[in-house]
């Protein structure tokens, strides 16, 4: 068994596209209408574009507003992204703009970031 397709709700797909391939420097994987204004629409990571996909998932069950909304408030990220350089990687994307909830920490063996998706998403970057 392995992990395929995970997913992060987002509450535009076409805003999350444009952050999750223009700034966080995925690639678009599969984009697929699935009737109305919502896709299939995921993104995969350069350096491995047949593995693990992100689905950008709508915001279209009213539920998962109150428990995203309720993640943010806490401060708990929706995911977590792997990086080499967590400082570099910070640099660059606050070079794009990308607003930091905080600035890469040293925790033990790992240091992390955790920065927001501009979709409603607190992300976590981490580099072991």
């Amino acid at each position: 068994m392995r992990i395929t397709v995970t997913s992060v709700m987002v509450d535009d797909q076409s805003k999350a596209l444009k952050f999750y391939t223009e700034v966080l420097g995925f690639v678009l994987k599969v984009d697929v209408p699935m009737g109305g204004e919502h896709r299939w629409l995921t993104v995969v990571s350069p350096d491995a574009q047949e593995g693990t996909q992100l689905l950008l998932e709508p915001l279209a069950f009213a539920p998962a507003r109150v428990y995203q909304k309720a993640l943010f408030d806490a401060g708990i990220p929706a995911a977590s992204f792997g990086v080499d350089d967590c400082q570099a990687e910070y640099e660059r994307l606050l070079k794009h703009g990308v607003v930091f909830h905080t600035k890469p920490t040293v925790m033990g063996p790992v240091t992390v970031a955790m920065f927001q998706d501009t979709c409603g998403n607190l992300i976590q970057m981490a580099q072991v």
